[in-house]
Protein backbone atom coordinates (compact mmCIF):
# COMPACT_ATOMS: atom_id res chain seq x y z
CA UNK A 1 0.00 0.00 0.00
CA UNK A 2 1.40 3.43 -0.96
CA UNK A 3 1.73 6.08 1.37
CA UNK A 4 -1.09 7.98 -0.45
CA UNK A 5 -3.43 4.85 0.08
CA UNK A 6 -2.74 4.65 3.45
CA UNK A 7 -3.67 8.40 4.57
CA UNK A 8 -6.46 8.09 2.46
CA UNK A 9 -7.72 4.69 4.72
CA UNK A 10 -6.77 6.46 7.85
CA UNK A 11 -8.52 9.26 6.18
CA UNK A 12 -11.53 7.59 5.57
CA UNK A 13 -12.22 6.69 9.33
CA UNK A 14 -12.30 9.72 10.27
CA UNK A 15 -15.55 12.65 10.61
CA UNK A 16 -15.88 15.94 9.28
CA UNK A 17 -16.14 17.65 12.38
CA UNK A 18 -13.06 15.74 13.81
CA UNK A 19 -11.34 16.96 11.24
CA UNK A 20 -12.45 20.53 11.39
CA UNK A 21 -11.59 21.13 14.85
CA UNK A 22 -8.33 19.67 14.71
CA UNK A 23 -7.78 22.34 11.79
CA UNK A 24 -9.02 25.27 13.96
CA UNK A 25 -6.76 24.09 16.48
CA UNK A 26 -3.59 24.03 14.07
CA UNK A 27 -4.84 27.66 12.74
CA UNK A 28 -5.11 26.13 9.22
CA UNK A 29 -8.56 28.30 8.64
CA UNK A 30 -12.22 26.42 8.37
CA UNK A 31 -11.38 25.39 4.91
CA UNK A 32 -15.21 23.99 4.56
CA UNK A 33 -16.89 24.22 1.32
CA UNK A 34 -19.94 25.67 1.00
CA UNK A 35 -22.95 23.88 2.65
CA UNK A 36 -24.72 23.80 -0.46
CA UNK A 37 -22.71 21.32 -1.79
CA UNK A 38 -24.13 17.98 -0.78
CA UNK A 39 -24.29 14.02 -1.27
CA UNK A 40 -26.00 12.72 -4.19
CA UNK A 41 -27.84 10.25 -1.89
CA UNK A 42 -27.97 9.85 2.25
CA UNK A 43 -24.91 7.85 3.23
CA UNK A 44 -22.21 9.04 0.82
CA UNK A 45 -19.06 9.39 2.09
CA UNK A 46 -15.74 10.29 0.39
CA UNK A 47 -12.14 10.54 1.74
CA UNK A 48 -8.68 10.83 -0.47
CA UNK A 49 -6.36 13.34 -2.31
CA UNK A 50 -7.58 15.59 -4.80
CA UNK A 51 -7.08 16.07 -8.71
CA UNK A 52 -8.75 19.46 -9.84
CA UNK A 53 -9.73 21.18 -12.94
CA UNK A 54 -11.77 23.72 -14.19
CA UNK A 55 -14.15 24.82 -16.98
CA UNK A 56 -16.31 27.53 -18.48
CA UNK A 57 -19.62 28.19 -20.33
CA UNK A 58 -19.49 28.89 -23.51
CA UNK A 59 -22.21 28.78 -25.92
CA UNK A 60 -22.08 27.90 -29.14
CA UNK A 61 -19.20 26.22 -29.37
CA UNK A 62 -19.11 22.90 -31.37
CA UNK A 63 -20.69 20.08 -29.75
CA UNK A 64 -17.26 17.51 -30.67
CA UNK A 65 -14.85 19.97 -29.46
CA UNK A 66 -16.62 20.32 -25.81
CA UNK A 67 -16.63 16.55 -25.89
CA UNK A 68 -13.68 15.63 -26.81
CA UNK A 69 -12.28 18.36 -23.99
CA UNK A 70 -14.38 16.66 -21.16
CA UNK A 71 -13.57 12.78 -22.13
CA UNK A 72 -9.90 14.01 -21.93
CA UNK A 73 -10.55 15.39 -18.48
CA UNK A 74 -12.16 12.26 -17.66
CA UNK A 75 -9.25 10.11 -18.67
CA UNK A 76 -6.49 12.23 -17.15
CA UNK A 77 -8.29 11.90 -13.68
CA UNK A 78 -5.90 9.64 -11.46
CA UNK A 79 -6.81 6.47 -9.95
CA UNK A 80 -6.76 6.96 -6.30
CA UNK A 81 -7.97 9.91 -6.11
CA UNK A 82 -10.87 11.85 -6.04
CA UNK A 83 -11.93 14.58 -8.47
CA UNK A 84 -13.39 17.79 -7.63
CA UNK A 85 -13.99 20.55 -10.43
CA UNK A 86 -15.32 24.06 -10.29
CA UNK A 87 -17.17 24.38 -13.60
CA UNK A 88 -17.79 27.93 -13.07
CA UNK A 89 -21.51 27.71 -13.72
CA UNK A 90 -24.97 26.85 -12.56
CA UNK A 91 -26.44 26.00 -15.59
CA UNK A 92 -25.47 22.61 -16.51
CA UNK A 93 -25.01 18.86 -14.77
CA UNK A 94 -21.09 18.39 -15.01
CA UNK A 95 -21.73 14.62 -14.14
CA UNK A 96 -23.46 12.16 -15.29
CA UNK A 97 -24.23 7.77 -15.87
CA UNK A 98 -21.37 7.06 -18.36
CA UNK A 99 -18.81 9.88 -16.64
CA UNK A 100 -19.44 8.13 -13.10
CA UNK A 101 -18.74 4.83 -14.76
CA UNK A 102 -15.81 5.73 -16.30
CA UNK A 103 -14.46 7.22 -13.63
CA UNK A 104 -15.48 4.49 -11.42
CA UNK A 105 -13.93 1.57 -13.53
CA UNK A 106 -10.49 3.99 -13.38
CA UNK A 107 -10.36 4.05 -10.17
CA UNK A 108 -11.32 7.13 -9.17
CA UNK A 109 -12.34 7.12 -5.62
CA UNK A 110 -15.53 9.35 -6.14
CA UNK A 111 -16.40 13.70 -7.40
CA UNK A 112 -16.77 16.70 -5.80
CA UNK A 113 -18.50 19.54 -7.65
CA UNK A 114 -19.33 23.37 -7.54
CA UNK A 115 -22.00 22.80 -9.35
CA UNK A 116 -24.83 20.21 -11.41
CA UNK A 117 -25.50 16.57 -11.99
CA UNK A 118 -27.87 14.31 -13.96
CA UNK A 119 -28.56 10.72 -14.21
CA UNK A 120 -28.61 10.94 -10.45
CA UNK A 121 -30.61 7.25 -9.71
CA UNK A 122 -28.54 5.51 -11.71
CA UNK A 123 -24.94 7.13 -10.44
CA UNK A 124 -26.52 6.32 -6.49
CA UNK A 125 -27.18 2.71 -8.00
CA UNK A 126 -23.72 2.35 -9.01
CA UNK A 127 -22.28 3.23 -5.65
CA UNK A 128 -20.01 6.01 -6.88
CA UNK A 129 -19.78 8.76 -4.25
CA UNK A 130 -20.73 12.01 -5.86
CA UNK A 131 -21.51 15.64 -3.91
CA UNK A 132 -22.39 18.74 -5.98
CA UNK A 133 -24.99 21.71 -5.56
CA UNK A 134 -28.37 20.64 -7.70
CA UNK A 135 -29.23 18.75 -9.93
CA UNK A 136 -30.30 19.33 -13.81
CA UNK A 137 -30.79 17.32 -17.05
CA UNK A 138 -29.14 19.91 -18.63
CA UNK A 139 -25.48 18.83 -19.77
CA UNK A 140 -22.63 19.94 -21.62
CA UNK A 141 -23.05 19.54 -25.30
CA UNK A 142 -22.06 23.01 -27.04
CA UNK A 143 -21.92 25.04 -24.25
CA UNK A 144 -18.86 24.34 -21.82
CA UNK A 145 -15.09 23.70 -22.22
CA UNK A 146 -12.70 21.96 -19.65
CA UNK A 147 -9.70 23.63 -18.51
CA UNK A 148 -6.97 24.03 -15.85
CA UNK A 149 -6.73 19.86 -15.74
CA UNK A 150 -4.70 19.48 -12.60
CA UNK A 151 -4.38 23.19 -11.56
CA UNK A 152 -5.94 24.85 -8.33
CA UNK A 153 -9.53 25.86 -7.84
CA UNK A 154 -11.20 27.75 -5.62
CA UNK A 155 -14.64 26.37 -4.52
CA UNK A 156 -16.31 29.26 -1.86
CA UNK A 157 -13.68 30.66 -0.19
CA UNK A 158 -11.26 27.50 0.12
CA UNK A 159 -8.28 27.27 -2.77
CA UNK A 160 -8.19 23.20 -3.94
CA UNK A 161 -4.76 22.11 -5.51
CA UNK A 162 -4.35 18.55 -6.46
CA UNK A 163 -2.42 16.61 -3.73
CA UNK A 164 -4.65 18.27 -0.88
CA UNK A 165 -6.73 15.88 0.72
CA UNK A 166 -10.56 16.30 1.41
CA UNK A 167 -13.03 14.04 3.26
CA UNK A 168 -16.95 14.50 2.83
CA UNK A 169 -19.88 13.08 4.56
CA UNK A 170 -23.78 13.82 5.48
CA UNK A 171 -22.35 17.03 7.33
CA UNK A 172 -20.31 18.49 4.46
CA UNK A 173 -16.94 18.73 3.06
CA UNK A 174 -13.54 19.69 4.16
CA UNK A 175 -10.16 20.17 2.34
CA UNK A 176 -6.80 19.36 4.10
CA UNK A 177 -3.72 21.41 2.54
CA UNK A 178 -1.24 18.09 1.38
CA UNK A 179 1.22 19.89 3.60
CA UNK A 180 -0.23 19.47 6.60
CA UNK A 181 -2.11 15.70 5.71
CA UNK A 182 -0.15 13.64 8.18
CA UNK A 183 -0.26 15.86 10.63
CA UNK A 184 -4.12 16.22 10.79
CA UNK A 185 -5.05 13.07 10.77
CA UNK A 186 -2.33 11.46 13.08
CA UNK A 187 -4.01 14.67 15.52
CA UNK A 188 -7.87 13.34 14.10
CA UNK A 189 -7.25 9.98 15.47
CA UNK A 190 -5.77 10.76 18.43
CA UNK A 191 -8.82 13.39 19.19
CA UNK A 192 -11.36 10.17 18.04
CA UNK A 193 -9.82 8.44 20.94
CA UNK A 194 -9.91 10.57 23.31
CA UNK A 195 -13.61 11.36 22.26
CA UNK A 196 -14.34 7.55 22.77
CA UNK A 197 -13.30 7.86 26.49
CA UNK A 198 -15.35 10.90 27.04
CA UNK A 199 -17.87 9.06 25.74
CA UNK A 200 -17.60 5.77 27.68
CA UNK A 201 -17.64 8.28 30.95
CA UNK A 202 -20.96 9.73 29.67
CA UNK A 203 -22.38 6.10 29.53
CA UNK A 204 -20.79 5.12 32.79
CA UNK A 205 -23.21 7.86 34.09
CA UNK A 206 -20.29 10.42 34.72
CA UNK A 207 -21.61 14.17 34.82
CA UNK A 208 -20.30 15.38 31.87
CA UNK A 209 -18.51 18.64 33.17
CA UNK A 210 -16.73 15.92 35.13
CA UNK A 211 -15.56 13.91 31.96
CA UNK A 212 -15.20 17.14 30.12
CA UNK A 213 -12.59 18.32 32.81
CA UNK A 214 -11.26 14.66 33.01
CA UNK A 215 -10.26 14.24 29.19
CA UNK A 216 -10.18 18.04 28.21
CA UNK A 217 -12.80 17.71 25.46
CA UNK A 218 -16.18 16.93 24.39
Amino acid sequence: MSAAESLTARLRRCYTGAVYDVMRELGLGEAVLPSTIAPLAPGMTLAGPAWTFSGDLEMGRDPHQTLLGWTEALALAPAGHVAVYQPNTSEIALMGELSAETLQRRGVLGYIVDGGCRDSRFIIERGFPVFCRFRTPRDIVGRWLARGLGEPITIGTVRIATGDYVLADGDGVIVIPGAHAVAVIERTEAAMATENKVRSAILAGTDPREAYRRHGKF
